[in-house]
């Protein structure tokens, strides 16, 4: 019984939070079941690309506009939006959606939903998406890949993403020091959307992957100490 009076307090005490920071015209990142279901919860949801026009037009979130505050349609595409309704946005990371949101929360929106991990979570997550292209890379490949070979690490990534750029020279490094005993695979999500969503485990670019023999040593979820992860898991097996 107490139990269930602790869960009811905090479910209490989390939607006032939540009241409280709309009320001041905030905004809220939201992970990507809550993101998605709010969607789902709407008649014409009002999503919102925030990445620039090349990114949209590769892949987005079905019924997404794009626009961000450097566009130069933004006054006039803000205007077309109702503020009383939730507005839901998305871009690579947190940047240009965060601008985003903070202008509309200033502009009076009275809620407005960031997703957490952006496309890459969306995408990732196995969510549908809009794609102008086929992947270059199948799942079946990348199966075969992981299935063939004893080390795989397997770089998840977008050349739009400013960290994953920091990842190709730590990748060389690593290629350089273990040859053939690691093989190094680099999807991006310009190329090869849909075997990121076919593996329904990214949440963030970067993503990092290491496998040994086909079962995950680790995955990374961002950056991190890539080099000296995965020098102390080859040392170890």
């Amino acid at each position: 019984m107490k139990n269930r009076k602790f869960k009811f307090s905090l479910t209490a005490i989390v939607f006032l939070i939540t009241i409280a920071v709309f009320s001041q015209g905030q905004s809220a990142n939201v992970l990507l079941d809550a993101f998605y279901s709010k969607i789902k919860s709407q008649k014409n949801p009002q999503i919102i690309d925030a990445r620039g026009p090349e990114e949209f037009a590769l892949n987005h979130i079905e019924g997404a506009l794009n626009f961000n505050t450097k566009s130069e349609d933004y006054e006039k595409q803000t205007a077309a939006l109702n503020p009383s309704q939730p507005v839901f946005i998305y871009s690579i990371a947190a940047y240009r959606s965060g601008l985003l949101a903070t202008d509309l929360s200033k502009k009076g929106f009275s809620e407005v939903y960031i997703l957490e991990g952006g496309i890459a979570s969306w995408i990732g997550g196995g969510k549908p998406f809009y794609s102008n292209l086929k992947s270059k890379l199948s799942l079946a490949a990348y199966k075969k890949i992981v299935a063939e070979n004893e080390y795989v690490l397997v770089d998840i990534g977008s050349k739009y993403c400013a960290t994953c750029k920091t990842v190709k020279p730590i990748l060389e490094s690593i290629r350089t020091q273990y040859r053939e005993k690691l093989k190094i695979v680099e999807i991006e999500l310009e190329e090869s959307p849909q075997v990121i969503a076919d593996l329904k485990n990214v949440k963030v670019f970067p993503t990092l992957i290491l496998y040994q023999k086909g079962k995950i040593i680790f995955k990374k979820d961002g950056l991190g100490d890539l080099k000296n992860d995965v020098d102390t898991a080859l040392a170890h097996n």
